[in-house]
């Protein structure tokens, strides 16, 4: 009874000690002005209803939702611009029952103008507050005047090369002179598949970083494969020092493209190392 009585009181006070360090973390990504979330294709091989259940098991509150997800939580259908208002509705519901908040959604690249209109209309409606892209660079003036009439921000994610927006420098000719709310998703495993240092890509897009597709690579080859954040060749450490430099504020989404099926202790455990690094800095 004894043994029992003392092994309560050790994880009772374990618990207390990693409620008071997630504390300490999220009040210092507060301060930062930093969002910790998840890509929900991490988990595309499930429903979004189920995906968003994986996210709250990490401690993940916010998401990046992407096209084509199967809903599921009982809402037919799948997650998509297209959308009819009642069924945003419904999905809106969903978030909140889940407790989680639609911060960004992505990667999207509407065929028209028409298509793109469509889409921001729908990004307002349901309080997303970025679009992840790699729009036509026809298409770039008109996102510019989209963003400055809904005030909402659009993303350039960069795909490893021969993507258009492999390199910073792509991304920077394309938002130049167009609106402030315009800028990158920095995903910095596919700059090290592109042979690019992320440290270096984070400095050349200073001010111009709207959010990231934060992961961690085993190696530097063109057909590496996720790891645990810290693990692998990323410099997440680094990189998350001169993120801090430049004031950057916005979102984190978690994007772990490995281990598919049961990759839930991989994100939690890269959500726990970004939050000890983020408490010391």
């Amino acid at each position: 009874m004894k043994k029992l009585r003392n092994a309560l009181i050790l994880a009772g006070g374990l618990a207390v000690a990693l409620f008071a360090k997630s504390a300490v973390a999220q009040s210092r990504a507060d301060a930062l002005g930093w969002k910790l979330g998840a890509q929900a294709w991490t988990f595309n091989h499930f429903t979004l209803a189920e995906a968003l259940d994986k996210m709250d098991s990490c401690g993940i509150q916010y998401v990046e939702a992407f096209p084509g997800q199967v809903i599921g939580g009982g809402i037919e259908g799948k997650f998509d611009y297209h959308m009819s208002p009642s069924k945003q509705e419904e999905v809106k519901a969903l978030f909140k029952k889940k407790h989680k908040v639609l911060q960004a959604f992505g990667v999207v690249v509407p065929e028209s103008a028409a298509e793109w209109r469509m889409l921001f209309d729908f990004a307002n409606r349901m309080g997303i507050q970025s679009i992840t892209s790699e729009p036509k660079p026809e298409d770039l003036d008109l996102i510019s005047s989209l963003c400055d009439q809904y005030q909402i921000k659009l993303a350039i994610h960069d795909h490893p090369k021969p993507s258009r927006y492999w390199n910073p420098e792509t991304v920077l000719e394309a938002i130049k002179g167009r609106s402030k709310l315009m800028g990158a998703c920095a995903d910095i495993g596919h700059w090290v598949r592109s042979g690019l240092d992320p440290v270096e890509c984070i400095k050349k897009l200073d001010g111009h970083i709207v959010s990231l597709h934060f992961k961690d690579l085993n190696n530097k080859s063109a057909d590496s494969h996720d790891v645990v954040w810290g693990n692998g060749v990323c410099q997440m450490p680094k990189v998350l020092e001169t993120l801090k430099t430049q004031k950057f504020k916005g979102l984190f989404s978690a994007e772990y493209e490995y281990n598919w099926d049961n990759n839930v202790p991989e994100v939690k455990a890269s959500a726990a190392f970004w939050r000890t690094i983020v408490s010391n800095l």
